[in-house]
């Protein structure tokens, strides 16, 4: 393997390499562990309350808070790391000689994209393979001790279960498997043949069945109508689940691509206002790895020439960048789940833009 590396990469190539992936490993410890920090200190009262095990604590919770934190700030930190011994190079005179020697700018990179390459590898696998069983994790935790403040439940759910059957719920009371105020109409085109009323309606998890109290059905045939009132209980079997009627932070991120998919097409019938939800973090996952080239390149061009203050004014611009770079991305994501626009094209603006912004910088760079 040793011999491959000196035979294929350069002296300059290595030394270029070293130096980047080093930087960037360095940096993400110190982020990592100061979010760890951070994060024992304000949850520390939440854990001694619920009664969470050590072992729990660290192989569920910080076993999924720290890849998850790892993957998102991995393309900031990426992008400082860059800027940081780039410039540093450039103040230390390193860059002249090398462009000097008759070595073209783009060969001058070509250690920047491998070094890329290798972080890209490693990031898209991690989302589309690792981050979503860590998340599981993650949540699992969190939902089972009860450490998120946000009320999970869903109320006024109006819902498709199939071509013909749609239901309604008021709310929903996790504790007891319980929704209120439940009605399921069944159409034949846009006919309606046949209302179901009932005050509740509990989930059986042993039976896997629902259990309605009290209900009313009303028959409805062209002009005649009949009805049934006041039947005591009876139990049914619905495609509707508890899940179906409680939504927590970063679902979707928990799950894996094909429970994603699968989640995709029962969603397109039963409630087609969160598929862009779905469908975002579908692409968002095989396009965000991508921010490795194009934050390298930008912080390339960025921190390549040498100016006066050093190290300092480039890595002032380059945390700018990064705020901007974290306003982009979270404004392309109102977008799609909020104003409608296909999650396809939302997801790539933030790499788009950025991505040009380098190459205008890379042709102003020094050559």
């Amino acid at each position: 393997m040793r011999a491959f590396i000196h035979r294929h990469l350069k002296v300059i190539d290595r030394f270029i390499i070293k130096k980047y992936l080093g930087t960037f490993v360095f940096t993400m410890g110190v982020f990592i562990v100061v979010s760890v920090v951070f994060d024992v200190s304000e949850k520390l009262d939440n854990f001694l309350n619920k009664h969470a095990t050590f072992h729990d604590i660290v192989f569920q919770y910080y076993a999924g808070f720290i890849p998850f934190y790892l993957n998102m700030l991995s393309p900031l930190i990426n992008f400082l790391a860059v800027i940081l011994f780039t410039a540093k190079m450039a103040n230390q005179t390193e860059i002249v000689p090398i462009l000097s020697g008759k070595v073209s700018f783009n060969r001058f990179l070509r250690p920047y994209f491998i070094a890329s390459t290798l972080i890209f590898i490693v990031s898209f696998f991690a989302n589309v393979y690792l981050i979503p069983y860590t998340n599981k994790l993650k949540n699992t935790f969190e939902n089972n001790n009860g450490i998120t403040d946000n009320d999970p439940t869903k109320s006024e759910v109006h819902m498709q279960i199939d071509k013909h059957t749609f239901v309604y719920l008021q709310n929903y009371d996790p504790t007891v498997h319980t929704g209120y105020q439940f009605i399921m109409e069944k159409f034949n085109g846009d006919t309606l043949r046949e209302k179901l009323t009932a005050p509740s309606i509990t989930y059986d998890s042993v039976k896997r069945v629902w259990s309605l109290k009290s209900y009313s059905v009303k028959y409805v045939n062209g002009l005649k109508e009949s009805f049934i009132k006041e039947v005591p209980s009876k139990d049914t079997v619905l495609d509707m689940h508890p899940t179906d009627f409680i939504v927590y932070d970063n679902v979707y991120a928990a799950m894996s691509l094909s429970t994603l998919n699968s989640n995709i097409e029962k969603e397109k019938l039963r409630r087609p206002e969160v598929l862009n939800n779905l469908y975002f973090e579908k692409y968002h996952r095989f396009v965000y790895p991508l921010s490795a080239y194009v934050l390298t390149v930008l912080g390339v061009a960025l921190s390549s020439r040498k100016v006066r203050g050093g190290v300092g004014l480039p890595l002032g611009i380059g945390i700018l960048l990064c705020f901007a770079y974290i306003i982009v991305e979270k404004f392309s994501i109102v977008f799609s789940i909020k104003g409608g626009v296909p999650p396809v094209f939302t997801v790539m603006i933030t790499n788009v833009l950025f991505g040009l912004l380098g190459y205008y910088l890379l042709l102003k760079a020094p050559k």
